[in-house]
């Protein structure tokens, strides 16, 4: 279930006076916290073709040396006793366990959440100061890690050189805090933070955030739109008045080129771009899985639980179906079937057949049929 509080804070306070504003420390924010996992699972994830991993090495064969997986045992093996990092990405998609912390967060929408990226640091391990562009939940899983806040950074902020992590050249230290496990540190995009590893077995769980940037808004939508266009379709200035000056653009002419641009610049066309970016798998190439027994999802008690690499969103439209968005496609349906299918990770068979038409049974055989949705039956439920 998603969170209420964070701490003692109520969400709507944090959300109202911290997020994308300012960090805030929430000591045993998961109380009795255990970790999902443990730092050897979590290499054995790393050896695995799939799985995005990254090794990184203070004092490696350059300062800050950088590795990518997937590792070999041996490289395991082989690591210092101190002062080195394994980044696991999208740890969610992997372990169940993970994936059900990921629903404490759904207080904001499932279409910002991103992955869960999970950390094991040796003693003294760390990626150095550095900042996101993205808001970050740093969730203590095991041991104990050393965070210290420093200042607001942009683009332009210096990075140290010859390493390829955005790695800050200077440090202002303004908090520092130990965290242990249940505890958690929000910071909000830009806020400079460094994290170090006090003593082993060091578990720090990074639920991050998707934010577009506004380059990539622009160029995507732009290319989006441009895929439903003719040739046909071109600038045109019908009764233009003489040119005074032949080299001259008059404002008349840059009127009509913002008027074509803003014409295309509709709330549907952005209500599907969006939908489609901020559903897009983040590892496309991956297959879902199916149930290796096929259920009919029809028959009474059964259950459909979203696949943990699928993202489900919706966009009600004034007079027209809604707009359902499964990784990075778009369906029409009923407003009710939009919601109760993105409402919860998991919904009664019962509860989808009382709100679905014809057209909505259809789309929720193809969901079923292409792995988005997982059916299970009621023996199976608990299993």
């Amino acid at each position: 279930m998603p969170l209420t509080h964070l701490g003692n804070l109520p969400i709507k306070d944090f959300l109202r006076d911290y997020w994308q504003q300012k960090p805030l420390l929430i000591r045993n924010a998961f109380p009795d916290f255990e970790s999902p996992l443990d730092g050897d699972e979590l290499a054995g994830l790393a050896l695995e073709e799939a799985v995005e991993s990254r090794l990184v090495l203070e004092k490696g064969s350059s300062p800050w040396e950088l590795r990518t997986g997937p590792f070999d045992e041996e490289t395991f093996a082989q690591l210092p006793e101190s002062h080195w990092t394994l980044l696991v990405q999208a740890v969610d998609q992997w372990v169940p366990e993970v994936q059900e912390l990921l629903q404490c967060f759904r207080f904001l929408p499932d279409w910002r959440l991103d992955d869960i990226m999970v950390s094991y640091a040796a003693d003294q391990g760390s990626v150095g100061p550095h900042f996101d562009y993205y808001d970050v939940f740093l969730l203590q899983g095991s041991g104990k890690r050393r965070w210290r806040l420093g200042q607001e950074c942009d683009s332009q902020s210096p990075r140290i050189e010859g390493t390829p992590l955005n790695i800050l050249q200077d440090f202002d230290a303004t908090e520092d805090w130990v965290l242990e496990p249940g505890d958690m540190l929000y910071i909000p995009p830009g806020w400079a933070h460094w994290g170090t590893a006090e003593g082993d077995d060091c578990i720090t769980y990074s639920i991050g955030f998707r934010a577009p940037s506004q380059a990539e808004v622009v160029t995507d939508v732009a290319q989006e739109i441009a895929s439903q266009l003719t040739n046909d379709q071109r600038y045109r200035d019908p009764d233009p008045a003489p040119a005074s000056n032949p080299g001259a653009i008059p404002p008349a002419a840059i009127e009509r080129l913002r008027e074509m641009v803003l014409e295309h610049l509709t709330e549907e066309n952005l209500a599907q771009w969006f939908g489609h970016y901020m559903t897009e798998p983040k590892y496309p190439d991956l297959e879902p899985e199916t149930p290796e027994e096929t259920i009919d999802w029809r028959e009474p008690g059964g259950t459909l639980y979203r696949h943990p690499a699928s993202r489900f969103a919706y966009y009600h439209r004034e007079g027209k179906p809604s707009l359902l968005f499964v990784d990075g496609e778009h369906f029409e349906c009923a407003p009710a079937l939009a919601e109760r299918l993105c409402e919860r990770l998991e919904v009664e068979s019962g509860a989808l057949l009382a709100v679905a038409d014809e057209e909505g049974l259809a789309l929720i055989d193809e969901l079923v049929a292409e792995g988005k949705l997982w059916v299970v039956g009621l023996d199976d439920v608990g299993r």
